[in-house]
This record gives C-alpha cells, sequence and structure tokens, in this order.
C-alpha cells in the first residue's frame, strides 16, 4: 500500500493535493469540459496563518469546497474569472444588429466601466453591494437618473447572459434602482394654452425665429418627432389627402455625417393626418421654402428633396432646431410675462400635442398610433395630464351617450 502525500508539517494530503518547495500548496483538478485546472494557496486550512509578506487569500480547503460546488453546479470556472469588460464586449458582440445611436451608448458604458474599478473585476467577485456601489459613484460623477438606469439595465442583461451560459449563479444587478438613488429627472412639460398662444404668437411675429414659424405649427399639430420631422421628403407629405408618412428619420453622429435611420420604434412607421391649421402650414412651408436636392442612401433606397432644411441644402438636424428653441425662449422672456418650460425644445411641442389629443378625449390605442410610441404604457402617462375642467368635460359627454336608467320621480317615490 502506498504511503499517503503529507505536506511539511506531516499532515495528510488529500487527492489532487500536493505541496511545492517554497511551501505553496497546489490542487489540481478536472474542469466540467475534461480540462486540467490548478489552483494555488498558502494555506492548506482555514486556521493556518498566511506566512508573513503574503496576500491573504481562501485557503486552499475552502477553494476546493468552492470549485467542487461549481462543478456540481456545472458552473463555467474560466467562464466566472472573465471581468465585466469582457463580459459586456461579449454581450454587445452577441448582439449586435443595433441602430448606431445605440452603438455610441454602448461606446460610452464600455468607457465607463473601463475607466471604473468595476470594469477590471472578475464576474465571480461582484456582489449586489458592489452594483450598488458603482450606481453611487456613477450619480456622484454627475450622471443622470435615466442614464444610470439605462446602464444598469444593459449590465443587468449582460449579468443574465452569463447567469444562463452557467459562468455565475446569480445577477448582482437585480435590485430597483429608485431604492439606491432617488429619481432627480425633471418632469417634461407640456404648454398650457395660454402659453402655446403666447409662444406661437412671438415665433410669428418676431423677425430672427419667424422663418420657423409653420415647422413649429407643424410640430404643434403632429406630435412628430424632430428627427421625423426633418426626415420628411416631397414624396412623405400627400397634400392632396392630406396625409404626412412617417417611415424614417434623419440623425447626424459624429464621424458618420447625416444618415437616414429607420424611425425610432416599430410602431414608428405610420400615417399622420393634417389638420386645417397643419395643411396650411404645409403649404405656406412649401411655397417659401428651397427644397433641398442632398441625397441619401439607406437600405438601397435613395432619400432627396428634403423639405426641412438649412441654407447649404443640408436637412436640418435635432441640434439644429434645439438651438433655435433655446434662443427663442431666451429672447422671448425679455418681452412677455408669461413662464415658459425652462427645458422648452422640439419634444416640448410633442409633449404638447400628445397632451392636448389625451385631454381631448382621444382614445388611447388611436393616439398611440399618431405618436408611434413603442407601447401603450407611456401614450397612457399623458392622461395624467388631465385636469378637472377636461375629465368633467369627458365625463359630460360620455354620460350624453351613456344608456343610464332613469331615476323614479320624487311624487313616484312618495307613492312607493
Amino acid at each position: 500500500m502506498s504511503e499517503k502525500r503529507r505536506d511539511n508539517k506531516n499532515r495528510i494530503l488529500q487527492t489532487g493535493e500536493s505541496q511545492r518547495k517554497d511551501g505553496r500548496y497546489v490542487y489540481k483538478y478536472n474542469d466540467n469540459l475534461g480540462q486540467v485546472k490548478f489552483v494555488y494557496a498558502w494555506r492548506l486550512v482555514p486556521t493556518d496563518k498566511t506566512p508573513s509578506g503574503k496576500r491573504e487569500d481562501l485557503s486552499l480547503r475552502e477553494k476546493e469546497k468552492e470549485i467542487q460546488r461549481d462543478l456540481d453546479d456545472g458552473i463555467d470556472t474560466a467562464g466566472k474569472k472573465m471581468t465585466v469588460c469582457e463580459l459586456y464586449a461579449m454581450q454587445i458582440r452577441h448582439n449586435g444588429n443595433v441602430k448606431p445611436n445605440t452603438v455610441t451608448s454602448r461606446n460610452y458604458l464600455m468607457k465607463n466601466i473601463s475607466e471604473d474599478r468595476l470594469g477590471s473585476t472578475a464576474i465571480e467577485n461582484i456582489k449586489m453591494a458592489d452594483a450598488k456601489e458603482w450606481v453611487l459613484r456613477m450619480k456622484e460623477n454627475g450622471y443622470a437618473f435615466k442614464t444610470i438606469k439605462n446602464y444598469k439595465r444593459s449590465l443587468s442583461a449582460a449579468f443574465h447572459t452569463a447567469v444562463q451560459n452557467d459562468f455565475i449563479r446569480k445577477n448582482p444587478f437585480e435590485f430597483d434602482i429608485n431604492d439606491v438613488i432617488e429619481d432627480d429627472t425633471v418632469i417634461k412639460e407640456a404648454l398650457s394654452p395660454e402659453q402655446e398662444k403666447a409662444f406661437v404668437s412671438f415665433i410669428e411675429n418676431d423677425s430672427r425665429y419667424k422663418e420657423y414659424y409653420n415647422d413649429i405649427i407643424i410640430l404643434l399639430g403632429t406630435g412628430l418627432r424632430i428627427s421625423e420631422l426633418c426626415g420628411l421628403t416631397l414624396a412623405d407629405v400627400d397634400m392632396v389627402n392630406r396625409i404626412i408618412d412617417v417611415n424614417h428619420q434623419v440623425l447626424h453622429k459624429s464621424g458618420m455625417g447625416y444618415y437616414i435611420a429607420d424611425t425610432k420604434t416599430k410602431n414608428g412607421n405610420r400615417q399622420i393626418p393634417m389638420s386645417e391649421v397643419v395643411y396650411r402650414a404645409f403649404q405656406n412651408k412649401l411655397s417659401t421654402c428651397k427644397i433641398s436636392k442632398y441625397k441619401l442612401v439607406f437600405d438601397g433606397k435613395v432619400y432627396t428633396d428634403f423639405i426641412f432644411c438649412k441654407a447649404d441644402g443640408k436637412p436640418h438636424i435635432s441640434g439644429c432646431y434645439g438651438s433655435v428653441f433655446k434662443g427663442a425662449r431666451d429672447k422671448y422672456k425679455k418681452f412677455y410675462d408669461i413662464e415658459l418650460p425652462k427645458n422648452l425644445s422640439p419634444h416640448t411641442m410633442r409633449h404638447t400635442f400628445c397632451t392636448k389629443m389625451a385631454n381631448a378625449g382621444m382614445n388611447p390605442k388611436s393616439l398611440q398610433y399618431l405618436m408611434g410610441h413603442a407601447n401603450i404604457t407611456m401614450t397612457l402617462n399623458y392622461y395624467t395630464h388631465a385636469t378637472y375642467e377636461s375629465a368633467r368635460d369627458e365625463f359630460d359627454r360620455i354620460m350624453g351617450k351613456a344608456q343610464i336608467m332613469d331615476l323614479p320621480k320624487q311624487e313616484e317615490r312618495i307613492s312607493a
């Protein structure tokens, strides 16, 4: 019978265990793929003291227990060693069919975690507390709540993939972000009827901004996203049947320049009817603007004859209108006492349109279609802006149509 192997303290070593000449312990095993792996430790059992000058670590026997647990659960012992950056890189590589804006957002997140200690940490060592600390650091570094929430969602998806692939057991990013930081997002404001009237009047009569009057009327009367407005061509505007065909948007990205993209959501492809006011605004616009012959190609189709364009013939982009609205608001304040939303933007016009339609009692599904919202929840949020007056008018309208049983007259109740 062969003699059992012993360490330098004359303790019997188990199968797979050995001790090197420098005193370091080694455990040899086969992973779930049959590949030979080694782990090392300066201590055999937890009660051993770590040699002077050596880093504190788990004992060999503690590591063996973790390895056996991983083997029993089918955990990929190599996969769990990848860093958070490596995991996120794998996640985006496996989900590469995305829009350019998504690519940009992913690059920003990769840069963020690369510069943070989270990125270089092995995913097996990331606990929920670490994920929450990362959220707090993001907040301290000035990131907006919505940005942090989106980044957290992306990392949660990556760790979910890690769980599915048996790299780790739990997703450390599965927690409610509102429990960690406060949602300080500035609520988007719609223009009140009084504000809308004052702002439109100012634009119409101002020497600098009146050239954008028709653009603003169209935004207020259609709920178009600004990138959708910028993308409109002559082929998209049916003046005979008074229909706006929304099927693409124009965007601009540093390094790429101008490009055509699908609408923001799958529901973004839609047709919007023109009201009389919007129809007249289009008539005015088409009679005064110089149609752009700038050409952009997307999915084999050539887009040209852009209606909303700059003096150089290139289409306007959201940044152009953003500057217009900021400048207009600053100038407006000098002449009007009626306050406008602080963050006045093209999206305020879209927000105003949707709120007005909701307050007027438009069917939510119809409004969802006109807005091109991805889900009905987004549309229903606008109904929270309803006032008592709008609720009363809707109540009276519905009650007038509903079949309500007449109550007995007073004399009938008395005789009964």
